[in-house]
């Protein structure tokens, strides 16, 4: 048992080493307000004056003391001394330089300006009047700064009371003469150990409470209950302090006080500096007892865990040549596999959360492509007016009897171009992939090596920039091959026949819903006539031309003659203007280029509208003339949808043809290019004994962070050994 508190002050000197408090360990942590009397506390269960005094915050950082018992032996007496973590080669035999060094200490680290630092002073003292103890002495809790102290000197001071470790006795301090609901130590305690099962109470300055009062009841726990209990003190006062009256004269005092006060007469035994450090002992060793087991599996899980990531950073790169070259070589294969598994689909760390490698590809060929390619309308942006002017342009100064070949190679070309935009940027989609792909291929282990990383990547992204061009520019001679030659006698295109075969199915679907409402209006009482051609002619009952009423035959000639301008007669309209579209026009309108227009007088203003003739030579003369006239012949109409059709058809069938090939031509002068010359490419570029050394040097802070990893494991497995001789 009574080596149980030097194993834990072993650990403690193992674990400062490495900065860490990856374990738990048992100790006493003490928690007091200012002037508390937290260190005369600490200085009387040492029995040594050696901890800094003054005003404010004396204590800066947190002093770990450990307290060892060393026996007197039969020749000579023992020597109290000191010692530092920090000067472990020097003993300090006179504590008024403990008292120095701490100061000095404190300075060095959390400055000049009453500012406090987390990092704690070790102290170990060897004394035969100590008991083994470990004590935390924490800066003392204060709310309002003083002098040039920080204005948040109240929240540092609790960040450092580490006192949530479930591993550790609290020890809190408190004056007797301030009420105990004020004490910030208990109020800090209790948030951490609402039970009171690992909080010792200490009462201070029972001496100066006022006449005809004492703290009985707090010290029997009938006013705040706690499991370890109440123990009351009685420091030496700042006169005594001031005199360098004796610890052994001040501990003398303090047991006559309990043993004559009235009120603590019945309790002397349990009170007192000598009572305090043989519970703080037994309280301590007995928690070690508890909790070795528990510490002794998290040293062990932390040793496995701690191998694994040092297994994971490699072992320093050797210096004979050939290692490295195999090495060189395994990652460059390494690389290379990633790269074609990736665009193949068959890497083992496959994501399940977003597409990548090439899923990504297939989805920009088939989603974003193919969408951007019907998203364009084959007329989208052309006009009446360009389809109508475009015929007459390619007619010269003579009608035509028919459509005009040349109009429709006109017009559908430009609209074929129309095509190229999607097609270079899907290009350049699938080039942005592959790249993404090779910035995200390797291993961890390759990540140990970033300059050959960043060399696989420029040699894959310049093999990748090397393919681009040609994939564009044969990209770009599709769409000029599809425009070089009109085939108008491809098996899918529609063609003139079908074009004109498709215009008279949806002229008589047309006729035939006008017949279906005409009908619906006669049944109705309705004699309204609906024309496809001049829209309705309403009467509401046969009527003359001067109003009177019409004889049964007159009407029903004159339903008959009507039928010119109504439903019955639209198929003769239809048959006459598809004779007028292949034998030409045989009318006056048709053969009118501006209709209702008269031709103009001599002096060369219409007689009619008054337009200056002069004006449009004029305008002809600078080129900026154009067919302003809105009003449509019946000819140019079915010219006009004639066109619109064949340019549909025509348009449809190459953005198929472009869809089909341009994903053909992405894979092969691309993507499969590049997948399979990545390895030679690689091994061509980057596998020379002179660039080894180079590739091969290791990551700054990988290199730390091995080195950091193999300290903490030689520490673990240190406290491991001195955990097993402890059991």
């Amino acid at each position: 048992m009574n080596d149980l508190i030097p194993i834990v002050n072993k650990l403690q000197d193992v674990f400062s080493t490495i900065g860490s408090d990856t374990v738990d360990l048992p100790q006493i942590i003490v928690v007091g307000s200012q002037s508390s009397g937290k260190s005369s506390v600490l200085e009387n269960i040492v029995q040594r004056d050696f901890l800094p005094r003054g005003n404010g915050i004396v204590t800066r950082r947190p002093l770990v003391l450990q307290l060892v018992n060393i026996q007197a032996s039969e020749d000579s007496k023992p020597v109290e001394y000191g010692e530092f973590l920090h000067t472990s080669d020097q003993k300090f035999t006179d504590f008024s330089e403990i008292r120095k060094e701490i100061e000095a200490e404190t300075a060095r680290v959390a400055g000049q300006n009453k500012g406090i630092s987390r990092s704690p002073i070790h102290l170990k003292i060897f004394s035969p009047n100590v008991l083994n103890l470990t004590l935390v002495d924490l800066p003392g809790l204060t709310k309002i700064p003083i002098g040039d102290q920080p204005t948040d000197i109240e929240k540092q001071t609790r960040s450092l009371q580490n006192i949530q470790n479930k591993c550790s006795i609290i020890l809190a301090v408190s004056p007797a003469n301030v009420d105990l609901v004020n004490s910030e130590s208990l109020k800090l305690a209790k948030q951490v150990d609402s039970e009171g099962k690992r909080t010792i109470g200490v009462l201070t300055k029972l001496d100066l409470m006022d006449a005809g009062t004492n703290a009985l009841e707090v010290l029997t726990g009938r006013v705040i209950p706690l499991k370890l209990g109440f123990i009351g003190v009685v420091n030496r006062s700042q006169q005594d302090i001031i005199g360098n009256k004796p610890m052994t004269e001040a501990l003398k005092a303090e047991s006559e006080f309990f043993k004559r006060h009235s009120a603590y007469r019945s309790i002397a035994s349990r009170c007192g500096t000598p009572f305090l450090t043989k519970i703080l002992n037994h309280i301590l060793m007995n928690h070690i007892r508890e909790r070795l087991p528990d510490m002794k599996a998290r040293i062990n899980s932390l040793i496995s865990q701690t191998t694994q990531e040092l297994l994971s950073y490699g072992d320093p790169v050797l210096d004979e040549k050939t290692n490295k070259g195999a090495l060189v070589l395994k990652l460059i294969t390494k690389f290379s596999n990633d790269f074609v598994s990736s665009i193949d689909g068959t890497a083992l760390d496959i994501s399940t959360k977003e597409l990548c490698g090439g899923a990504r590809i297939y989805y920009i060929f088939n989603n974003i492509f193919g969408a951007a390619l019907e998203s364009i309308s084959p007329c989208g942006n052309l006009s009446v007016q360009d389809i109508r002017t475009a015929i007459r342009n390619s007619t010269g100064p003579r009608p035509s009897l028919f459509v005009p070949e040349i109009a429709f190679d006109l017009l559908v070309k430009p609209q074929i171009l129309l095509l190229e935009q999607p097609s270079l940027r899907c290009v350049e989609l699938v080039h942005e992939e592959l790249t993404k792909i090779c910035h995200s291929s390797g291993n961890q282990e390759l990540g140990r090596y970033p300059r050959l990383h960043a060399k696989l990547v420029e040699v894959v992204s310049d093999l990748l920039r090397e393919r681009l061009n040609p994939t564009s520019s044969y990209v770009e001679s599709l769409i000029s091959i599809q425009r070089a030659y009109v085939n108008t006698n491809h098996p899918d295109f529609i063609g003139g026949a079908g074009a004109m075969s498709d215009l008279v199915r949806k002229s008589e679907k047309k006729r035939r819903e006008f017949e279906k409402l005409n009908r619906r209006a006669n049944m109705g009482g309705n004699m309204t006539h609906i024309s496809p051609l001049s829209g309705p002619s309403i009467s509401s009952k046969d009527e003359s031309q001067d109003g009177s009423p019409l004889s049964d035959k007159e009407s029903s000639g004159s339903k008959d003659l009507g039928l010119q301008n109504g439903i019955s007669n639209n198929a003769w309209a239809q048959r006459e203007s598809f004779l007028t579209y292949f034998f030409g026009a045989g009318n006056k309108s048709d053969r009118t280029i501006l209709p209702d227009q008269p031709l103009p007088n001599r002096n060369g203003t219409s007689a009619k509208t008054g337009i200056d003739m002069g004006e449009l030579e004029r305008k002809l003369d600078n080129g900026a003339i154009v067919d302003d006239a809105i009003h449509l012949t019946d000819r140019e109409e079915m010219e006009i949808q004639l066109i619109r059709s064949l340019i549909t058809s025509y348009f449809n069938l190459v953005r198929k043809t472009i869809q089909d090939l341009v994903p053909k031509a992405i894979m092969h002068l691309l993507v499969n290019y590049s997948r399979e010359s990545v390895q030679n490419r690689l091994v061509s570029e980057l596998y020379k004994e002179e660039l080894f050394v180079d590739l091969l040097q290791e990551d700054e802070n990988l290199a730390s962070r091995r080195q950091n990893c193999k300290t903490m494991l030689d520490v673990y497995r240190k406290a491991f050994e001195i955990m097993n001789e402890a059991m």
